[in-house]
């Protein structure tokens, strides 16, 4: 059986470097988290306004239709979004999903906090998940954040250390 030659080898080997998924793959998963969605530094405002400045970010930068904006502000009325330790994670609501174009998240540090209904949140991180994303995203930032400490030091942190917090995986060591 020759089927296997050094011609035929040479062949395939040649044909294999064509397509390279890993390559493709690094990019998409970076992409969860842009630096530039990361605002440091901002000063209180209406929760409302908060959702639709989130909402903006996630739609600037291709995560979402402008759409998803309003589900972001329909969940917030149906369900509050603050989940204690100063964190608030404003996302739309199921219907919503057809409007979320990739899996994407942006984040908001208020120094001095905002107010989230009677609650202030010093980080607002605004998530759109498509499919299972969702709950993934869910669970790395309650994985990350758990601690009021771990929430104190993103909200005093550099936009490259919230880059690394939310995208590096870590060793819970």
């Amino acid at each position: 059986m020759r089927w296997f030659g050094k011609k035929k080898e040479k062949t395939e080997a040649a044909a294999r470097p064509v397509v390279q998924p890993a390559v493709q793959e690094k990019p998409e998963q970076q992409n969860l988290l842009e630096l530039k969605n990361i605002r440091l530094g901002c000063r209180e405002m209406p929760k409302e306004a908060v959702i639709r400045e989130m909402g903006k970010m996630l739609a600037d930068s291709g995560y979402v239709n402008e759409s998803y904006i309003e589900a972001m502000l329909k969940r917030e009325l149906s369900f509050p979004t603050n989940i204690g330790n100063g964190i608030a994670l404003p996302h739309g609501v199921e219907e919503a999903k057809k409007e979320i174009k990739r899996s994407g998240i942006g984040v908001m540090v208020f120094p001095e906090g905002t107010d989230w209904g009677g609650e202030r949140v010093k980080l607002v991180i605004g998530i759109a998940g498509v499919g299972e994303d969702h709950l993934e995203i869910l669970s790395i930032i309650a994985e990350k954040m758990s601690e009021p400490e771990a929430v104190e030091k993103v909200v005093a942190g550099s936009a490259e250390e919230i880059y690394r917090t939310f995208t590096e995986r870590g060793d819970a060591a």
